[in-house]
């Protein structure tokens, strides 16, 4: 069982938190085997069946990524590989994003080219214990049991994810939930077919794509900016994440601190830092007392993997600097 990502050793609750990660991961595999199997049996001509379906097989990257992702960045940082292998979170989490935004763009153009041809998607009849019965109720009622599980597993990925800064476990979150977004639209597309609205199908094949492109755009975007060493985040994106103002504050409040400003790296699930230190008077900072700041940088946080402090004359430009530099700034 992992314990730790690279250097970086687990608590006990965040052992327990990726275990639940990965059991649900594994749980994920299972279910999407056997929807992908029965949605291929029932999916007849309709396009809209055919976006769910490659859909659900898309749907195998982000926990087939994750699971392989915690394998790697279980080891150590070595010479060749200085500061471990955090980034192959990020490697699966663009792997994700190009095949959503590939399939996206191929079920779009598949499906307009349907609605611009005006093809009328036939949907036939089978015969099940004597009796004849319309496939389209069968390709209802299988898209019907899709819905319930991919809610479930969303939510609680979500959860975890937070816990674990994992934005690979995020974005299959998201899966999850484009996952039962598209097998209703295909209820909706099927039922239209039933009720004599041949474009329904067409139409609603084409909401499930732009569902998909709108998904590898977002995840694409997220994996780039990460792995070109954009300010880090939180696990959704939403803001910048609040370490870096937590280990401002610290440094800040150190006698021999003047002005601090710091940059942060997103490995994947641990940060590697810089903080910039102007010293007091312009007085250099003993050895010991830059090493006793940096041990205690690493316990502000678990996700502070690494940190760096240098001092020196100015602050650069690009650095996040803390509140009260900020202020002072302002009031010059």
């Amino acid at each position: 069982m992992t314990r730790r990502f690279g250097r970086t050793e687990l608590s006990e609750s965040q052992v327990l938190t990726l275990r639940a990660a990965i059991r649900i991961e594994w749980f994920s595999l299972a279910f999407l085997a056997v929807a992908i199997t029965t949605v291929y049996l029932v999916m007849g001509n309709s396009q809209a069946m055919k976006a769910a379906w490659i859909e659900d097989l898309l749907s195998l990257a982000p926990p087939i990524a994750f699971l392989m992702a915690i394998r790697i960045i279980n080891r150590p940082p070595t010479k060749k590989y200085p500061y471990g292998l955090h980034r192959a979170v990020g490697v699966a989490h663009l792997v994700s994003g190009v095949a959503l935004f590939s399939m996206g763009v191929f079920l779009i153009v598949d499906s307009a080219t349907a609605l611009i041809n005006v093809e009328h998607p036939p949907i036939g009849s089978i015969v099940l214990f004597g009796e004849p019965i319309w496939l389209g109720w069968l390709m209802m009622f299988v898209m019907a049991l899709t819905i319930p599980l991919p809610i479930y597993f969303g939510r609680v990925k979500m959860r975890l994810a937070r816990e674990l800064h994992d934005k690979v476990l995020y974005a299959d979150a998201d899966m999850n939930k484009a996952d039962w977004m598209t097998a209703a639209g295909s209820i909706v597309g099927v039922a239209g077919i039933g009720l004599g609205f041949w474009w329904a199908d067409a139409a609603a094949a084409l909401f499930i794509a732009t569902s998909i492109l709108w998904d590898g755009i977002k995840n694409m975007r997220a994996a780039i900016t990460d792995l070109i060493d954009t300010t880090a985040t939180t696990f959704d994106d939403d803001k910048t994440h609040p370490v870096i103002d937590h280990i401002n504050a610290y440094l800040q409040e150190l006698l021999w601190v003047d002005e601090v400003g710091s940059r942060i790296r997103d490995q994947g699930h641990v940060f590697h830092i810089e903080s910039f230190i102007v010293p007091r008077n312009g007085h250099a900072p003993t050895l010991a007392q830059l090493a006793e700041a940096r041990k205690n940088c690493l316990q502000i946080d678990w996700k502070v993997h690494d940190i760096v402090l240098v001092p020196i004359e100015t602050l650069p430009e690009e650095v996040h600097t803390s509140l009260r530099n900020s202020q002072a700034q302002l009031g010059r």
